[in-house]
């Protein structure tokens, strides 16, 4: 029995390992290329020798500190209003029943089939007439009321026990209370997972930023990248390499730290 499985086993491994490679291949190029001259950027030569002079280079040509900074303040506006709009959304649709809940979450959840895309224009008009272009909330308001934060953390809130929030209540906690001491507390993982996303999504978002800034003090990091990377002011990969792996490394970085908790929260939140 164990003879004929390990053939099999085998070859799921190789897939996955190949399918692993070719997913990740782009990123080792891109760390090969930050690395080396542009001379030794695609000839893969391993005796060529390695150097921090783009790194160096690519810092001093762009207001990098001021995009990291705008980048950081966008995706923790994002996600701080997520985290209010969704919580509340997600508790309601999990805990209280009312008239019309199963029609209104239906709509929540067709947000997931709307593109971004479809809603620039309408997005954009709004935002200007309310005097927030060229703004981080005018670029963080059209994404705090997230389909997917709502029905993810709906998910987590009918998990928890229902002797936990007859408890609290026996104490004398108000639904708020319950909600902050009870609910919100058990599905720490879940948030977790969900930051992960939110912040990934939001630090890597192009279009939007791109049609909403226009200003050095509100661009976030994808916009200087694509100004550094312009045509215009010559291709040079080593350079291109270092300015991108600079951009990722938080993020890199943020997943290593926390790929368990952001693995483990979806593989327990599943649909109920």
């Amino acid at each position: 029995m164990k003879l004929g499985n390990s053939p099999l086993i085998s070859l799921d491994s190789i897939g996955a390992l190949f399918l692993a490679l070719a997913w990740i291949s782009p990123l080792l190029f891109a760390i090969w290329a930050a690395f080396h001259e542009p001379t030794h950027a695609i000839d893969f030569d391993l005796a060529a020798p390695w150097t921090l002079d783009n790194i160096r280079a690519v810092w001093s040509q762009a207001p990098w500190l001021t995009y990291l900074a705008n980048t950081i303040f966008l995706v923790t506006l994002v996600l701080a209003g997520q985290f209010l709009l969704c919580t509340l959304a997600g508790f309601a649709f999990a805990r209280f029943e009312f008239r019309g809940r199963e029609v209104l979450f239906l709509m929540v959840l067709l947000q997931l089939f709307i593109l971004p895309e479809v809603l620039i224009v309408e997005n954009y008009a709004i935002v200007s007439n309310i005097g927030l272009f060229d703004t981080t909330l005018g670029m963080a308001m059209p994404y705090m009321a997230s389909a997917f934060g709502i029905f993810l953390l709906r998910q987590a809130f009918k998990a928890v026990p229902r002797e936990l929030e007859d408890a609290a209540r026996v104490e004398g906690a108000t639904w708020m209370g319950v909600l902050l001491k009870v609910y919100v507390p058990v599905a720490r993982p879940t948030y977790l997972a969900y930051a992960l996303v939110s912040v990934a999504t939001h630090w890597n978002n192009f279009l939007w930023p791109l049609i909403i800034t226009n200003s050095t003090d509100t661009r976030p990091l994808t916009i200087g990248l694509s100004l550094f990377g312009a045509p215009e002011s010559g291709v040079d990969i080593s350079m291109i390499s270092a300015a991108t792996l600079m951009t990722i490394a938080p993020l890199l970085l943020a997943f290593l730290i926390f790929q368990r908790q952001f693995l483990q929260a979806f593989i327990t939140s599943g649909i109920k």
